[in-house]
């Protein structure tokens, strides 16, 4: 791994995640979460604050023992109990059929397999469960699609693995969700990094 995956980048990605610019994405996700929820790559915990009375338990799954650590102080101080778990999307260390959401706040673009990450998630989810989701991804204006695809190759291998040019709408149904709410647009900034996908799906 080495002193820049493991000490660098969790404290980078601690910091872009707390942009101002942010926080009316999560508020909208996070207050619509109920019951058990699994937070994938709760990253250090900035959306603890935000669950409300209507959710009973956050689960936050972590692969960074780093981020676990800082997300540790967080979910001290918040008013819903919290559980941490250190490991993968793509292995959640969880029983079928065990949360009522799934929430994702800009993690789908860094997990190395989003397709079985969201079979995971899928698993995980009760009958009538859902999972909310707030990403970045692949434009649909072509000239910036080329470049994301130009750029994604370097800037993954210096942002912990984020991919610029993923289709979250398409890894979501693939993965045997239906949408059931998509919003997308550009938030301010570089076109390449802020086309946003906003939403919630329900399993098939």
């Amino acid at each position: 791994m080495g002193l820049y995956t493991d000490w660098i980048v969790p404290h980078l990605c601690h910091l872009s995640m707390r942009n101002k610019r942010l926080l009316p994405y999560r508020q909208r996700i996070v207050a619509a979460a109920e019951g058990q929820v699994l937070e994938v790559g709760i990253g250090s915990g900035v959306n603890l604050p935000l669950y409300g009375v209507n959710v009973t338990r956050v689960l936050g799954l972590e692969p960074s023992p780093k981020l676990i650590d800082m997300a540790g102080q967080a979910a001290r101080q918040a008013s819903v109990p919290t559980v941490l778990l250190n490991g993968t999307a793509e292995q959640i260390p969880l029983e079928d059929r065990s949360v009522d959401t799934v929430v994702m706040t800009w993690v789908g673009c860094s997990i190395p397999d989003p397709g079985r990450a969201l079979l995971e998630m899928r698993r995980v989810l009760r009958p009538g469960g859902r999972l909310l989701f707030v990403e970045h991804g692949r434009s649909p204006e072509p000239g910036v699609e080329r470049w994301q695809d130009r750029v994604t190759p370097m800037w993954r291998r210096l942002s912990g693995g984020c991919h610029l040019n993923r289709k979250i709408d398409d890894l979501v149904r693939h993965a045997g969700f239906r949408i059931d709410r998509l919003e997308t647009g550009y938030m301010r900034g570089p076109k390449i990094m802020t086309f946003m996908y906003e939403g919630s799906a329900a399993v098939t």
